[in-house]
């Protein structure tokens, strides 16, 4: 299995969809590549995929063709902007939502081959906290939950948190308010999900900071483009890649196998394939 050196993988969730988690890990994605960083983003939400409509890419193969057996997974792999490579989902395939060991298994065993390739692996799960969702989760090394000001929000939030604590064992997690009005805002919103976590939980969050309600977002989402590379001064571009330079310093795994392979083996570990 190639991969052997360390390899930063991000999972970005949040529980409540909505939150504008894909736009997050796009642009976080591009602002890395900015960096000289070479970066895959995997869009994770297996049933409802995203990433390709939000960048306006068209790969014409998907992971399902992976499943099949049609494809491999380098084949699928679409360019991006910034030179960032996407790994595109299929949308509207119930089939895809529901994944057996079998073809879970055969997602996680494609990535073997990609670890040559990829500085950083983001991931984008779906909304929820459904198995899929925990088990792309609990592989990854880094955990940022995305909430917003809405109470919807931070209640999915915890209850995700509760969830990956318990079942996956998870302790640590970085916390991104979105789309808030002032960075205040931000950091009351991270307290207000810090007191119930520290409550009812023994886990640690970290505040990453915060991404501020920015019209640019939505325009750049019409155009079909990352806001970092519409609107690169606006106010949300530059929070991004404020973002992207703390997650560039974040520490890599210390095993020598790197972590692609960590990422690969606990996920099959995680659809409890042997």
């Amino acid at each position: 299995m190639s991969g052997l050196k360390p390899i930063q993988v991000l999972a970005v969730t949040g529980g409540k969809g909505g939150v504008g988690k894909s736009n997050v890990s796009v642009n976080v994605a591009v602002a890395l590549a900015e960096q000289g960083k070479r970066v895959v983003l995997l869009d994770a939400d297996l049933g409802l995929a995203n990433i390709d409509v939000l960048l306006g890419i068209s790969s014409g193969k998907n992971i399902a063709d992976v499943l099949a057996g049609e494809a491999e997974l380098r084949d699928i792999m679409v360019p991006g902007p910034g030179g960032i490579k996407v790994i595109p989902a299929s949308s509207g395939t119930q089939q895809m939502a529901n994944l057996g060991e079998r073809e879970h298994a055969g997602i996680i065993g494609a990535f073997s081959e990609l670890g040559d390739q990829m500085d950083v692996l983001i991931v984008d799960t779906a909304a929820g906290i459904s198995r899929t969702v925990t088990n792309f989760v609990r592989a990854a090394q880094e955990t940022l939950i995305v909430v917003t000001d809405e109470p919807t929000s931070v209640t999915d939030a915890y209850a995700l948190i509760k969830v990956l604590n318990r079942d996956c064992k998870m302790d640590r997690f970085r916390v991104l308010a979105n789309m808030v009005r002032t960075p205040k805002e931000g950091q009351n919103l991270f307290n207000k999900l810090v007191k119930v976590t520290d409550r009812f939980l023994d886990v640690t969050l970290q505040y990453v900071g915060s991404v501020p309600m920015d019209e640019s977002v939505r325009k750049a989402v019409q155009r079909q483009k990352a806001v970092i590379e519409a609107y690169p001064r606006s106010k949300a571009a530059i929070a991004y890649r404020s973002l992207a330079q703390k997650v560039a310093t974040w520490p890599l795994p210390q095993s020598p196998r790197g972590n692609l392979e960590f990422f690969v083996e606990r996920l099959v570990q995680g659809a409890g394939v042997a």
